[in-house]
C-alpha cells in the first residue's frame, strides 16, 4: 500500500505563488510516476502536471504552462509542485497521484495511488 499525504495549499491573492508537496509512505517507489490533479466545484477531476518515474519527463497542461514546475526530491520520497502567477482559475483541490505504470498520464483513471487533497483558493 501507498500513502501520499499534500500540504502546502492555501490562500493567496492573484500573482502570488504557493508550493504543493506530496510525501509518499508505504511501498512506494522512487520509479513511481506522479501526477498533480485539481478539481473546482462543479468541475470534473483535471490534469494539471506530471514526472515520470523514469527519466524524469515532464508534462503540464497547456493552461499552466510556463507558471508551475513539477519536481521530486528522490532522497526525501517528494514530489513539489511550484505554482506561480496564480490566477482565480486555478482555484480547486489539488490532488498527487501515483502509479508504478501509465500509458496517459493526464488520465486520473491510471494512477493507483490518491492524495487527500489540498485547498488552493486564489483571490482576485
Amino acid at each position: 500500500q501507498v500513502q501520499l499525504v499534500e500540504s502546502g495549499g492555501g490562500l493567496v491573492q492573484a500573482g502570488g505563488s504557493l508550493r504543493l508537496s506530496c510525501a509518499a509512505s508505504g511501498r512506494t517507489s522512487r520509479d513511481y510516476n506522479m501526477g498533480w490533479f485539481r478539481q473546482a466545484p462543479g468541475k470534473a477531476r483535471e490534469f494539471v502536471a506530471a514526472i515520470m518515474g523514469v527519466g524524469g519527463f515532464t508534462y503540464y497542461t497547456d493552461s499552466v504552462k510556463g507558471r508551475f514546475a513539477i519536481s521530486r526530491d528522490s532522497a526525501k520520497n517528494t514530489v513539489h509542485l511550484q505554482m506561480n502567477s496564480l490566477k482565480p482559475e486555478d482555484t480547486a483541490v489539488y490532488y498527487c497521484a501515483a502509479s508504478p505504470r501509465v500509458l496517459r498520464y493526464i488520465r486520473a483513471n491510471e494512477y493507483q495511488y490518491w492524495g487527500q487533497g489540498t485547498q488552493v483558493t486564489v483571490s482576485s
